[in-house]
């Protein structure tokens, strides 16, 4: 005899490992279980850049080895006009976005949650390593068990609404053990490549795919004295502390210490370059930023001290936080950080639970 169904779950099979050992989690605890595959670029849908004809194949298989219907939907609009627009814009403004984050709050957990919603389900799912506790009347993102592959720094932005109606089945599973139970379940994903670039476009040659959307505007590279070293074919192709793709070597009596970049002059639309990793320039204290989000719903007592990281597995950092404004907050740094980039996220937590962020403004 059946067990009851815990509930219908619609769980976004991406065609990875990932959210097909999370579709097979839920289904043996019991849930009503239906998969739904996303597309969400079409530009420039090629095979040589878009796997998503791939991972389609991929998942539809998953959904048949589990004996589950597999829905497709397509956010194409949704993605430019939420995501992909923001993105640009950024990069305009001598920003280095991260696309993933704004993707998470906008697609996976908004146009896929109110798909899902619509289509009768009371939850969705993802492969995400992260976790979701409920205590006190409210919802908590935590941490997950594999430190290494935790995600909470691109989920921040997620609300009270969207935890509430999400499950993380990867949370207390480190990725051996989930390619070893996809493994295990005869999935054609349990050896597959975990996917990297940009979200939902894929992996490309960078420099190209960005030259396609904004106009290259060729300029000099300086020192912080005012000395001409080479020249770059566009702000928006570097970030802070990047050391690849400068192409400046053999200059006389520098030595061979590598350069990196250490800042971007909008309005003469030059690169500020120093030698050697820990040049004093690459380094700060504190930080502003902006567009400030709170997972709990309201900010936590001010001033704040807690832990924060500045960029996806960087170890956590003891700092304290200040509000300038209902928007806006001013971070101080227990110990320099090195290579902190404007249009990244700053994100909070106190132990293991994630408490919001904010997009990085002025170093």
């Amino acid at each position: 005899m059946k067990s009851a169904s815990r509930g219908k779950v619609l769980v976004g099979l991406s065609g990875g490992v990932d959210s097909s050992v999370a579709a097979l989690r839920l289904l043996e605890q019991g849930y009503d279980i239906e998969g739904l595959f996303m597309k969400n670029w079409e530009e420039d849908d090629s095979e040589e850049y878009c796997s998503a004809a791939a991972d389609l194949s991929d998942a539809t298989a998953v959904a048949g080895k589990l004996g589950i219907r597999l829905h497709t939907v397509n956010f194409s609009s949704e993605y430019w006009d939420r995501v992909f627009a923001y993105f640009l814009d950024e990069y305009r403004a001598g920003r280095t976005p991260n696309p993933d984050v704004l993707c998470n709050r906008e697609i996976k957990f908004k146009a896929f949650l109110d798909h899902a919603l619509g289509l009768g389900a009371e939850k969705i799912a993802t492969g995400h390593y992260a976790r979701i506790t409920e205590a006190g009347g409210r919802w908590h993102l935590q941490q997950a068990f594999d430190r290494n592959k935790d995600q909470t720094y691109f989920l921040y932005l997620l609300n009270q609404h969207q935890l509430a109606h999400t499950l993380f089945p990867l949370g207390d599973i480190d990725k051996p053990g989930v390619r070893r139970l996809a493994k295990a379940a005869g999935f054609p994903t349990h050896d597959k490549k975990d996917s990297t670039g940009i979200c939902f476009i894929g992996e490309r040659r960078f420099r190209d795919f960005l030259a396609q959307y904004l106009p290259a505007q060729p300029g000099e590279i300086e020192t912080p004295e005012g000395e001409v070293i080479g020249t770059h074919q566009g702000l928006m192709y570097h970030t802070i502390g990047q050391r690849q793709g400068l192409r400046i070597g053999g200059l006389k009596g520098r030595g061979d210490a590598p350069w990196y970049v250490a800042g971007k002059d909008l309005e003469r639309n030059v690169l500020i370059a120093v030698q050697g990793s820990d040049h004093p320039m690459l380094f700060a204290s504190g930080l502003a930023a902006a567009d400030v989000h709170w997972i709990a719903g309201e900010p936590p007592g001010f001033p704040l001290t807690c832990m924060a990281r500045c960029r996806h597995r960087q170890p956590l950092q003891k700092c304290t936080v200040t509000m300038t404004d209902k928007e806006s907050l001013a971070v101080r740094f227990t110990d320099p950080q090195r290579a902190m980039t404007p249009g990244q996220a700053i994100v909070f937590y106190e132990e293991e639970t994630c408490l919001g962020g904010a997009t990085i403004r002025e170093v």
